[in-house]
C-alpha cells in the first residue's frame, strides 16, 4: 500500500521527531543535520518497502 506525503510527514512528526528532540536537541536548538538524516533514512526505508516510489523518494523535500 502506497502512502501520501501528508501521511509520511504525520508519522515522522509523531513518531520520529520526538526521538530526535530527545536525543539530539536537549539544549532546545534544532539539529538540522540529525533531522535531515532521519528523514532520509525514513523515506529510504519506505521506498525500499515499496510504500513510496523512487520518484517520491528523490523529490520529497525534508520539511523539518
Amino acid at each position: 500500500m502506497r502512502v501520501t506525503k501528508k501521511q509520511v510527514e504525520a508519522i515522522f512528526r509523531e513518531e520520529i521527531l520526538p526521538e530526535i528532540r530527545k536525543r539530539y536537541e536537549k539544549d532546545g536548538r534544532i539539529d538540522h543535520p540529525a533531522r535531515r538524516e532521519e528523514w532520509n533514512n525514513y523515506t529510504d526505508s519506505l521506498c525500499k518497502d515499496g510504500k513510496i516510489t523512487l520518484h517520491q523518494y528523490e523529490t520529497w523535500a525534508n520539511p523539518y
